[in-house]
């Protein structure tokens, strides 16, 4: 039985040892990291707001303040989060803006194109199903470009698999979901893991 919202929350909130914050953060930046920079960079610059929706230590957005980028934001369920960043990516820590909650919550709560750039590395695809709401959220928050990159095998029988026999991933069609909401969508490249993807508002295509 699929857990409820709630205990998924609660899983990555309370998340140690493998794909914990400490976990990531100790992997460093990789190629994702310079993938999501050349996209941003591209679409908005580096003095776009930039926001990372699951940022769990930082690794991505350190990345990028390394790169220049100077108005980062990040939101992320795990608390132990911060003080890894604090640890491993201490100018990131000192220079951005971070939220401690849940991402239903705390996009909710940011106005209306608060973001020129929103992204998110293999988190969205834990949100259940039950919790879509978000990724409209996402949409309203950000007023130019959104990333993601996510898993999507091409079957999954039930639209789940689960990690560590217990962490619910959920299989979805991003493209989908980003073009239904009025994104178009402007560059997808597939990984070995992961299929990257960005989605502007239709009248920014041309730019």
């Amino acid at each position: 039985m699929s857990p409820d919202p709630d205990d998924v929350r609660r899983q990555w909130a309370e998340r140690s040892g493998e794909f914990s914050p400490a976990y990531y953060a100790h992997r460093g930046p990789d190629a994702t990291s310079e993938r999501v920079r050349r996209l941003l960079e591209d679409a908005v610059g580096r003095d776009a707001r930039v926001l990372e929706v699951g940022c769990s230590a930082g690794r991505h957005l350190a990345h990028l303040h390394d790169a220049g980028f100077s108005r980062l934001s990040g939101v992320e369920v795990n608390p132990e989060a911060f003080a890894v960043m604090r640890e491993t990516y201490p100018a990131l820590a000192e220079a951005g803006s971070f939220h401690r909650g849940t991402a239903e919550d705390l996009v909710a709560g940011f106005a209306a194109d608060a973001f020129d750039a929103t992204f998110s590395v293999e988190t969205l695809q834990h949100v259940h199903p039950d919790s879509d709401r978000l990724f409209g959220e996402v949409v309203r928050v950000t007023d130019d470009i959104v990333v993601t990159v996510e898993n999507e095998p091409e079957t999954a029988a039930d639209g789940v698999n689960y990690v560590d026999d217990d962490v619910p991933l959920y299989y979805r069609d991003w493209h989908d979901v980003f073009t239904d909401l009025g994104l178009a969508e402007v560059a997808a490249v597939e990984g070995d893991r992961d299929t990257t993807r960005a989605f502007r508002p239709p009248d920014r295509t041309a730019e």
